[in-house]
């Protein structure tokens, strides 16, 4: 068996979540990566020091800059044959990406896959996280997207991978760069922090979500997350909601603030190793699967906790 990670990667570095990729990989055999982009070199230098990597495919032209899933799924395509396995992480990347290969390939993915039986056999979360589903696929080529939070990082020591150059693909112009828009932050990446403070629409406004979230976030050296319901109002960017339709977080500790704890969020954060909840009411959700729970009013208690932390730490 030989497994085809593709790689993801963001100015000049490899994304965390291609180590995960490499972990699962490597329970189905031999692991090749690529990286396809322009002036990626780097990127490449890094992917060969991945332990248990064997040969790092490099397309580096500049088509592929800025990672389009229409440009990219024809070389993936083309690199089909010499693979039984296809895996890119379960992020915004892969989940764009996979299921365009996929098609052209006629075969069936398997997302968001959190455990691996065997080269067949795969084990995936349902109805919002509520349930778990053990797939048998029969195709034969598989292809997979992975759930980062269910496999630990790859090493990157003492990896001796080989370098291939491969050629462009010609693509169909089926979409265009217009423009990005990067979100500046000084906490942690959401998706990789130890630690994860999150605000919901009990904040009551944007204003309250900044002046109580982010102390405790600096305090803590934590990311910060929200609900869908805090994004939709406009307390928080788009890129920190947590849940089934934003990122999912597994981090040693995930504080809640004023949460309810929807379906759609708990399926985001429930894999945390050590869940706190804050919420005026007692009868909220978030309470059943808070390892610690506080019921009392955010306003006041979240700068106590600031406070007490802080007399701690000094």
């Amino acid at each position: 068996m030989s497994v085809l990670i593709i790689a993801e990667q963001q100015q000049s570095c490899l994304d965390e979540a291609t180590l995960s990729a490499v972990t699962a990989g490597s329970q189905l055999g031999e692991v090749d990566i690529l990286v396809a982009g322009h002036d990626v070199a780097d990127v490449a230098v890094q992917a060969q020091k991945i332990n248990g990597v064997r040969k790092v495919l490099l397309a580096d032209a500049s088509v592929y800059a800025q990672g389009l899933a229409e440009t990219l799924a024809p070389l993936i395509v083309q690199l089909a044959d010499s693979y039984s396995h296809i895996i890119a992480a379960a992020t915004s990347f892969g989940k764009n990406l996979l299921p365009r290969v996929a098609a052209l390939l006629d075969c069936a993915p398997v997302s968001d896959v959190t455990s691996i039986v065997d080269t067949q056999t795969f084990v995936h979360p349902i109805y919002a996280g509520n349930a778990f589903q053990t797939v048998r696929s029969e195709q034969p080529k598989q292809l997979l997207t992975i759930r980062t939070t269910a496999f630990a990082l790859a090493e990157v020591t003492a990896g001796q991978a080989i370098v291939e150059n491969i050629a462009a693909v010609d693509a169909p112009q089926l979409s265009r760069f217009v423009d990005r828009s990067l979100t500046k932050s000084e906490h942690p990446e959401l998706t990789t922090a130890k630690v994860v403070v999150s605000g919901g629409r009990g904040l009551g406004s944007a204003e309250n979500f900044a002046a109580l979230l982010n102390p405790l976030a600096d305090t803590l050296n934590a990311a910060i997350g929200a609900s869908r319901a805090a994004v939709d109002a406009d307390y928080a960017p788009n890129d920190c909601q947590v849940g089934q339709t934003g990122k999912i977080v597994a981090p040693d500790l995930y504080i809640a603030i004023g949460i309810s704890g929807a379906i759609q969020h708990l399926a985001g954060m429930k894999d945390s190793k050590v869940i706190v909840a804050i919420n005026k009411d007692a009868e909220a959700p978030i309470f059943k699967v808070a390892d610690y729970g506080l019921v009392a009013d955010l306003h006041t208690a979240v700068p106590e906790l600031i406070q007490q932390i802080k007399a701690i730490v000094h």
